[in-house]
């Protein structure tokens, strides 16, 4: 018997280790069951779903910087670049089309900066995207004057708020981008090589992956992703806010690392992370939505971050010593 509940002890710190997001996620279900609010309507989980939308795109991107034990900080602005490169070309009576591809590309670079720099000169991924982060915020406020910039075409904002069989149009591009890159994570080589980079880069290299050109690749996709994420949050508010990534590198690649996706290279996937974007963003709505103070959410945020991402740590640890 005692052998039994030791047993099922063990399954479950095991699961409680491997899911803690999950745990984190039915915690704050239960909890909002009992405070009067509108937690549980169609209306804030749509608005939830919404704003989840971006920033799960963004943290798909980052997916394969992480996967391959690197990080991108410079994904906020450049969703802010792109979205006012979009709209400024729009403004300047481009087509629609080709401003929004403009747009896109212009993240692209930025990552295929970021690749070159991390990659062919091997500079610390974080250094250098945090660098670039701040260069791109800069380019951004100098193309925006530093003020809000909106479109002028309304079918700009119809790309990110229409619905589609009932869902947010920006949901569906999550849904979308999210299919596409678990795909590639998981059948194709280049996936493959991403996981087999993170787990042991000189492995990897001798077994005969092009170790540059994958992880250089990588960053160009996080980069793009980033992008994308900027076009639609431009269409969703109609507007570009210069000053709107400030705090989202740090939010999303924490996230990815709360659902899973380990900075030690190697672990993760989609599933993973869009479940630690949902917590973030879930956890922040409970709390508003029972009236804490803005002050004092930041501080849950981060005891909740720096709780989960030590249990991460720990359990990094705990492998290596029983190697």
């Amino acid at each position: 018997m005692n052998l039994n509940v030791q047993a099922l002890g063990a399954q479950a710190l095991n699961i409680l280790n491997k899911q803690k997001a999950v745990v984190a996620i039915a915690i704050i279900f239960i909890v909002m069951i009992f405070p009067d609010t509108n937690f549980y309507t169609a209306g804030n989980f749509s608005n939830l779903l919404e704003a989840v939308s971006t920033n799960a795109i963004i943290a798909f991107g980052v997916t394969l910087a992480v996967i391959c034990k690197g990080c991108d900080l410079s994904v906020g602005s450049v969703m802010v670049m792109a979205g006012i490169i979009a709209i400024m070309l729009l403004n300047s009576g481009m087509n629609m089309a080709l401003a929004i591809i403009l747009a896109i590309l212009s993240g692209s670079v930025v990552g295929f900066i970021n690749g070159f720099l991390i990659v062919h000169q091997k500079s610390e991924a974080f250094i250098i995207t945090l660098g670039m982060g701040m260069l791109v915020q800069g380019i951004a406020l100098l193309l925006s004057n530093a003020r809000h910039v909106s479109a002028s075409d309304p079918n700009f904002q119809r790309i990110a708020n229409d619905n589609w069989f009932g869902i947010p149009n920006i949901a569906a591009f999550m849904i979308v981008f999210g299919v596409l890159v678990f795909l590639l994570l998981r059948f194709t080589s280049f996936g493959r090589n991403l996981y087999a980079l993170g787990g042991d880069y000189e492995v990897a290299e001798h077994s005969g992956i092009n170790v540059l050109r994958t992880k250089w690749l990588a960053f160009v996709l996080t980069g793009t992703f980033a992008a994308v994420a900027g076009v639609l949050a431009a269409s969703r508010f109609n507007t570009g806010i210069p000053i709107a990534g400030v705090d989202i590198p740090l939010m999303v690649n924490c996230g990815v690392v709360i659902g899973g996706t380990s900075f030690a290279g190697g672990v993760g996937g989609v599933p993973q992370s869009f479940i630690g974007i949902f917590v973030i963003f879930l956890l922040r709505n409970a709390m508003s939505m029972i009236g804490i103070h803005p002050n004092v959410q930041m501080l849950v945020l981060g005891i909740m971050i720096v709780a989960i991402i030590s249990l991460d740590c720990f359990a990094i640890k705990r492998k290596k010593e029983a190697v």
